[in-house]
């Protein structure tokens, strides 16, 4: 692939000097600055007399990054310089993701929020609490937020597999769009996140004195919708035309929330839809691995909330593609959630689930649970699935017993624990690899250590949604999407699974590198502008949509400063 063309200028004029520009950390370049410089904006004394450069200050952060104790260490060494050297926080990333990628986002972002007030020093992105609801609009007109292009808002209620935690969900959002910058190059000043703090209903967090968000049950029904509806209004009203992800809202709020608003403005739900498009590009993958077309795969899901409910949709829309009828690509899933296998007598059902629902009389003379549910164990027995997607959040899921069976009938069983932090994960690569005797094709929501077994090295990758969102991302904005389509969202994991290392060797990883992640951004964001435009849903065309691609890209290096007087 060439070179992707940087829109990053050549010079940088601003107004701060001395310790209000080293304290800006958009602007702040450290010993970078040039002696010029120094004498431009007042920075003599206030660093050490050697002039550095960035690959130096790159090689000295990563040295001191590598000497903390363990993850949430790394974690917070990063917020930190996040917070005084974008350039550099950035810049680091970039050139070290793999290594990068498990720190800065899942799985150390979720002990991170759990953490959150025991660890914020800085202001980075805006709390909206309840209490202040009337000064919504007051706080986003605020002119630091001008360039504002897109937004990732959390109410923070289902964290990771952690679930409610309060103000510290903040750290999702923040984790979130350093990845649209690092991975993406969307610029950082483009780039808001956005906490709605309507409560907790985490005793721990609202009893602990140094908890920083609102100490109040949270704010549930009318008064949530009409809270929420304030701030979309607003943020509307602010920036017509801006991207709006929603991250780890609780099942009941996330799909009624992106139905709601996707038509209003430029809205995805990266727990849904990233999720769907990273699984779904996946899956795909493992169908080259195993020899097996698509269309003939059996899916078994454990846990069927949204995240379940959005990757079954897509699934569905693929087997379609692939030429089944509807009745044809129903018929290939099952779904278990709390009572067992779902049936259309289940009690209770939401309105997604039921589509996916199985026949009660299909399972007539299947052994039953007292209750009359069906287990997971026996619906494998009795399906055969060639395709198990977890999505439970509950360790221990896939337990040896449910595994061996699956192993038993199917020759490459297709095995895809996604359920992160690595805690909440549904079975470890180390047990899926024994127990299937290495036959088990594996993807994971959490990076995970290779595993030696019977003189074989098997690495697992992690179907991390960092594959998908952040290039959807710079696809909708550089393109000005009126909104986001499912066409968008497939558009972005057709082009990832094309870039599968099993289109040419059966035998290799499902996804590409982590450390392409940035090429992989590209294709993705290529692919969901071209498909925005197919289908009318940009004014841009042709040659001024690949312009508004490259020039929406920022890449990390220091440029030459230019005082800005009067």
């Amino acid at each position: 692939m060439p070179p992707i063309p940087r829109s990053t200028p050549e010079i940088v004029e601003t107004s701060l000097t001395g310790l209000g520009l080293l304290n800006t950390p958009i602007f702040n370049k450290g010993t970078a600055f040039t002696e010029e410089e120094r004498d431009e904006f007042s920075l003599h004394g206030l660093l050490p007399p050697q002039i550095g450069t960035l690959d130096q200050q790159v090689a000295r952060r990563l040295k001191a990054f590598r000497s903390q104790p363990d993850a949430f260490s790394k974690y917070t060494f990063m917020r930190d310089l996040q917070d005084v050297n974008e350039t550099l926080f950035y810049a680091l990333i970039t050139r070290n993701v793999e290594e990068m990628l498990p720190v800065v986002y899942t799985p150390a972002v979720g002990e991170g929020c759990q953490r959150f007030s025991e660890i914020w020093r800085k202001p980075r992105g805006v709390f909206l609490s309840y209490p202040n609801q009337d000064r919504i609009e007051r706080i986003l007109n605020h002119p630091r937020y001008d360039g504002v292009r897109c937004i990732v808002v959390s109410d923070g209620e289902r964290i990771l597999g952690l679930g409610d935690q309060g103000a510290g969900g903040m750290g999702i959002p923040i984790g979130k769009l350093a990845l649209y910058t690092a991975l993406a190059g969307i610029h950082p000043l483009s780039c808001l996140p956005v906490f709605l703090d309507v409560g907790t209903d985490n005793e721990e967090r609202r009893n602990d004195p140094l908890y920083l968000g609102w100490k109040h049950e949270r704010v549930r029904g009318p008064e949530y919708d009409n809270f929420v509806d304030r701030f979309v209004r607003a943020v509307k009203k602010r920036w017509p035309h801006v991207l709006l992800q929603w991250e780890d809202f609780a099942g009941a709020n996330a799909g009624k929330l992106l139905e709601k608003y996707r038509n209003q403005l430029p809205s995805f739900n990266d727990d849904i839809q990233g999720t769907a498009a990273v699984a779904l590009s996946t899956v795909l993958a493992a169908a080259n691995a195993t020899g097996m077309p698509l269309r003939e795969h059996r899916f078994l899901f454990v846990g069927f909330g949204a995240a379940g409910c959005g990757i079954a949709s897509f699934l569905e829309l693929a087997l379609k593609h692939a030429g089944l009828s509807d009745e044809e690509a129903r018929s290939r899933f099952y779904a278990i959630d709390r009572p067992g296998l779902l049936m259309d007598s289940t009690p209770g059902m939401h309105p997604s689930q039921q589509p996916f629902a199985r026949k009660a009389s299909e399972t007539e003379s299947w052994q039953h649970m007292p209750d009359g549910g069906v287990s997971l164990l026996e619906t494998v027995e009795r399906v055969r699935p060639t395709v198990m997607i977890g999505v439970s959040g509950q360790p221990g899921a896939f337990s040896e017993e449910v595994v061996r069976a699956m192993a038993k009938h199917v020759e490459r069983p297709v095995i895809l624990p996604l359920s992160n932090p690595t805690s909440r994960a549904e079975a470890t690569p180390h047990d899926l690899i024994h127990w299937t005797d290495g036959k088990a094709i594996i993807g994971t929501g959490s990076p995970y250590a290779p595993v030696e077994y019977n003189g074989q090295t098997y690495r697992t990758v992690q179907t991390n949604n960092s594959y998908i969102f952040p290039g959807l991302a710079l696809g909708i904005v550089a393109a000005r999407a009126r909104r986001v389509s499912d066409g968008m969202i497939m558009a972005a994991a057709e082009a990832l699974a094309a870039m599968s290392p099993t289109v040419k060797n059966a035998s290799a990883p499902l996804l590409p590198p982590l450390d392409t992640l940035r090429e992989v951004s590209w294709n993705v964001a290529v692919a969901v502008a071209r498909e925005a435009e197919k289908e009318g849903l940009t004014a841009l065309r042709g040659a001024d949509l690949e312009a508004s691609l490259h020039a929406t890209i920022w890449e990390p290096v220091y440029l030459p400063f230019k005082r800005r007087r009067g």
